[in-house]
């Protein structure tokens, strides 16, 4: 019996009974279950010779009709395909960037039975900076946010990197452990921002740019492995 039969005969059992009568004749969770580990093969990125990286979080688009009959049971039903997943993964070597999500969402063009999949590898981030390492330095009115969140940027700077030394921790295979360094520095013009590569493995990306160190203002890209980060300023949101 192969890797994915295994999961599929599991979630069978899990999900028998009640779960079946409910969705006789409907999107059916072997169907999500099956439809979810070819995601993983599709979208799979290699990393090295014996690792891959594969999305993380997952958004089902279910009909009307499947919508309902199936949501009441989503947190259970995640509850069996989630481990399931996990398990096929770690066989087959690949690597997710932060915890596995499952969001059913409902899409009115789909007819019953069935569903759609968009996936995303996104990378768990942790801020680690404490408040009292902020410095008198004058604030700098911008964040760097990460995966839509928002981390304050305060003097000296932050590092970033996979390992807990750093201020930003990012779950990125492709991260080095300390992998770089946004510096705030104190000018007569006011903070100034700019970032500089640690020695890391894979590098950095400013505004589409390998580079080894760059000025950073409102509206810069940076990319870190397979991970963007953008500085921004809350005030435009005002």
């Amino acid at each position: 019996m192969g890797v994915f039969d295994r999961v599929e005969k599991k979630l069978e059992n899990a999900v028998g009974g009640a779960f079946a009568r409910a969705f006789k004749g409907d999107v059916q969770p072997v169907e999500i279950t099956a439809r979810l580990q070819r995601e993983l093969d599709a979208e799979a990125k290699l990393l090295s010779r014996e690792r891959r990286l594969v999305p993380n979080e997952f958004r089902i688009g279910l009909s009307s009709h499947d919508y309902d009959r199936l949501t009441p049971y989503s947190k259970t039903l995640n509850s069996e395909i989630i481990p399931q997943l996990t398990t096929y993964a770690g066989e087959k070597g690949y690597i997710f960037n932060g915890p596995v999500a499952i969001d059913y969402g409902l899409d009115e063009s789909l007819p019953i039975g069935r569903f759609t999949v968009t996936s995303a590898a996104v990378a768990g981030v942790v801020d680690t900076v404490e408040p009292a390492s902020v410095s008198p330095l004058r604030p700098v009115s911008l964040v760097v946010e990460v995966n839509g969140v928002r981390h304050p940027l305060v003097a000296p700077g932050v590092t970033i990197g996979r390992g807990t030394e750093a201020d930003l921790r990012i779950n990125d295979p492709g991260v080095s452990r300390l992998h770089a360094r946004i510096l705030l520095t104190d000018t007569p013009s006011g903070p100034q921002l700019s970032i500089e590569d640690l020695g890391s493995t894979n590098g950095i990306t400013v505004d589409g740019v390998r580079t080894r160190q760059a000025s950073l203002h409102q509206g810069s890209r940076i990319e870190v492995g397979s991970t963007r980060l953008a500085i921004v300023s809350p005030v435009n949101d005002v």
